[in-house]
């Protein structure tokens, strides 16, 4: 494993604050599959819009989603493939536990 600065390390541990809240581990996990505007992820979610928002411009913040336009609508998704796969990864080690198959 290669080693990272300071620098580095602080952003790593801010993706990691970031995953460990339920609401934004909960709309990552939402866009993960097909981009997805505010007012749908908060429909999935049962919550607010702009609790939603809130979240998508702190996971904007730490490159864990992005957004583009499409017409009036912000689409989001998950930024790219290294955030897909580790998520992938630790939903299939928690199926792992219970025997399911996510």
């Amino acid at each position: 494993m290669e080693r990272l600065t300071e620098d580095q390390l602080t952003e790593l541990g801010e993706m990691f604050r970031m995953l460990g809240d339920p609401t934004r581990l909960g709309i990552i996990l939402a866009c993960m599959d097909e981009p997805l505007s505010v007012s749908l992820m908060a429909r999935r979610l049962d919550a607010s819009q702009s609790l939603v928002s809130h979240h998508l411009r702190l996971l904007r913040a730490t490159r864990l989603v992005k957004g583009h336009r499409q017409g009036r609508t912000v689409l989001y998704q998950v930024s790219d493939d290294h955030v897909r796969t580790m998520l992938q990864n630790m939903v299939e080690h928690i199926h792992e536990e219970t025997g399911e198959t996510p």
